[in-house]
């Protein structure tokens, strides 16, 4: 993101992301990705771009977190794989239904713990 546009998620990059639990946080990253994926099925890539945009905010977001110390690459590696899905060459063979698994287990995880 260059430098002067300003963050999509404003109050989160203001310090409330980093009080939210890792399910709570890829969680929400996982509800931009599924927008990109819709996005991208009905090829509407304007709305995927832009989809994706927020949900790589929030991975940043979530890599800067200094809670997880021991969950960084995990965090930086689905980074990885959504991109290379949505944008890249999908050398990891992941689908949308891969993605919504994975990204659905901590938003059920999130809700749970509440």
């Amino acid at each position: 993101m260059p430098m002067s546009e300003a963050p999509s998620h404003a109050a989160l990059a203001a310090g409330r992301w980093h009080t939210m639990s890792l399910a709570e946080q890829l969680g929400n990253v996982g509800s931009e990705v599924g927008r990109a994926v819709r996005a991208k099925a009905r090829g509407n890539e304007g709305r995927m771009i832009a989809a994706l945009d927020r949900a790589l905010e929030l991975f940043d977001l979530t890599a800067a977190d200094p809670r997880l110390l021991g969950r960084r690459r995990e965090v930086l590696r689905a980074r990885e794989v959504v991109c290379d899905f949505l944008i890249g060459d999908n050398q990891f063979g992941s689908t949308a239904q891969s993605l919504d698994g994975y990204f659905l287990a901590f938003a059920t995880a999130a809700r749970l713990s509440r």
